[in-house]
């Protein structure tokens, strides 16, 4: 006689043996049903309600989801993220080890961190991601361009990784245009975005507290990561009541089929002194500046400027 399929522990060996490696309940459902056939079929045989593999396929994606807040609170090697359809994983080290190899993390390195990219690719994967779904064209800011000697650790606070620009005319013609300018409207939006590989609960907070205070000049401010953890996902909605951050998930391996997972709350003025002070002190960020007024003056926001 067939042994009874027991969920917990099949799912825990599907991902103990590849750590790292994130997996969709479907996945591990499908490995479920390729490793364990006469398990599946006798629990097949016994259901008054499961008739053949798809059911039984879909029954487990069910029951996986349903079972992950529980097993992640009493297991902690299981882990999982926040995007949806969410990605489960397994591995042994501490979130403060997982974030410091992921900063740590170069192009020779990918074998090693399997599903991550270094942060310094993530720029270009970004870029694709909001001007897809936002119109927002943007430019990388180097906190290394910046003149003042107070060094990294002070320039990570004021300078974001990535500055964009929304247009709020596009495709207007020109007698809207100019009541826009007589009337003082406004034309365009600005937004800062700071970028993570990985946010888990050693990191969340200094984050997303680094993002507050290097996105304070723009009207949207987006902490952004292409790893984040389900448990970091209260605590990032109860920041975000307070200040007002986003949260965008980014896909990688497909940018556009990144996620928004909380909106960022708008800022009606820019600070026009903060953003002076940025200016003053690093080339990239003065160059930013250039472009938003050449946007300003032309109304052309045309991406390849922002290249």
């Amino acid at each position: 006689m067939a042994a009874s399929l027991k969920l917990r522990e099949t799912v825990f060996k599907c991902l103990s043996i590849k750590p790292g490696a994130k997996l969709k309940a479907r996945e591990i459902a499908e490995w479920i049903i390729a490793e364990y056939p006469e398990e599946v079929a006798a629990k097949i045989a016994k259901s008054k309600f499961i008739t053949d593999i798809n059911q039984l396929r879909n029954q487990l994606v069910a029951e996986i989801g349903a079972n992950r807040p529980n097993w992640e609170s009493r297991y902690s090697s299981l882990r999982s993220t926040a995007d949806k359809p969410r990605r489960y994983y397994w591995t042994t080290e501490t979130d403060e080890q997982v974030v410091t190899a992921a900063e740590s993390l170069d192009q020779s390195m990918l074998s090693l961190q399997p599903g991550l990219l270094p942060e310094a690719l993530l720029y270009a994967k970004l870029r694709e991601f909001v001007i897809a779904e936002f119109d927002v064209v943007t430019m990388r800011i180097d906190e290394k361009t910046a003149s003042n000697k107070k060094g990294p650790n002070a320039n990570k606070w004021l300078y974001p990784d990535v500055c964009g620009l929304q247009s709020r005319i596009s495709g207007y013609g020109s007698e809207v245009l100019d009541l826009i300018r007589l009337a003082g409207g406004k034309k365009a939006t600005l937004w800062s975005f700071e970028v993570k590989v990985i946010l888990n609960t050693s990191n969340v907070r200094e984050s997303y507290f680094q993002t507050v205070s290097n996105s304070s000049w723009a009207n949207f401010g987006y902490l952004v990561a292409s790893q984040i953890d389900e448990k970091v996902m209260p605590e990032l909605r109860v920041l975000h009541n307070l200040h007002g951050i986003g949260i965008i998930q980014l896909n990688h391996e497909d940018p556009v089929e990144s996620q928004t997972l909380i909106p960022a709350l708008q800022k009606e003025e820019i600070d026009w002194g903060a953003m002076n002070r940025l200016a003053s002190e690093n080339a990239d960020f003065r160059e930013y500046s250039k472009r938003a007024k050449h946007f300003y003056q032309t109304d052309d926001a045309n991406p390849a400027l922002w290249k």
